[in-house]
């Protein structure tokens, strides 16, 4: 499995994240576009820092919310999402060919991501979003137990996925991430490294109440806002390698 951050969401003198002490450990950069976190100086910055450690860039679009930070859902038309969506990764994507790099895929962010997981409209909206661009991306989305249906509308629209399972939190028994709201949403880190585990070696997750679900992923998100979670990415990068 790689490794996939969402890095790049500092804006101006607020800073989010250790992206300099994560880079080095991850495969993935999801990096914002402006609409959620990202000023244009921060863009640059961690797309150089990207480039310096060879790590593979994605293009992280959110609802126009720099206020909420992309958490708030929005009910935009589809052809709104379309166009939102095309904005921000063509803005990433001129910054990128200014530094000689590619992107290869797109992760939404916060309210959008979960809007997609939620409703077949969003859903379907980002996929011909990502289809239309001028040139292939992949689109990256959360590994569930309806990943086969997620994957027959994904070729409707002639596009490829990568999915991702999550490493620090607790899987409901529907397959879907357990609302932060309740105890236990977010593993301690034995409980994460344990389930990192379980992902790479037998391609599943144990729930909340025990179940042990399937769960195929292609990418691992790890988040590093502080230093212990610095650390415990590292901890999961020796994990993953075998070391």
């Amino acid at each position: 499995m790689l490794l996939n951050c969402d890095l790049g969401e500092s804006y101006g003198p607020w800073t989010m994240g250790l992206d300099a002490e994560v880079m080095p450990h991850i495969d993935q950069a999801n990096v914002a576009c402006g609409f959620h976190g990202g000023d244009p100086l921060t863009i640059r910055k961690t797309l150089a820092l990207a480039a310096r450690h060879g790590v593979i860039i994605g293009a992280h679009p959110a609802y126009p919310d720099l206020v909420g930070f992309g958490r708030r859902p929005m009910n935009l038309s589809a052809d709104e999402i379309i166009a939102n969506l095309h904005y921000q990764v063509a803005a990433l994507e001129g910054m990128a060919h200014s530094q000689g790099l590619e992107l290869s895929h797109v992760k939404p962010h916060g309210a959008l991501y979960n809007d997609m997981m939620a409703n077949q409209e969003v859903r379907a909206a980002i996929m011909e979003a990502v289809a239309s661009y001028h040139r292939p991306l992949d689109l990256m989305l959360q590994a569930t137990p309806e990943a086969e249906q997620h994957r027959a509308e994904a070729e409707n629209f002639g596009i490829r996925l990568q999915f991702e399972a999550f490493a620090d939190r607790c899987y409901d028994d529907d397959g879907r991430l357990l609302s932060r709201s309740r105890p236990g949403a977010v593993h301690e880190r034995q409980r994460m490294l344990e389930q990192v585990q379980q992902l790479q070696r037998d391609g599943t997750v144990t729930t909340v109440s025990g179940r042990v679900l399937p769960m195929q992923a292609d990418t691992l998100c790890v988040h590093g806002d502080n230093l212990e979670g610095v650390q415990a990415i590292q901890a999961i990068r020796a994990l993953v390698n075998g070391d």
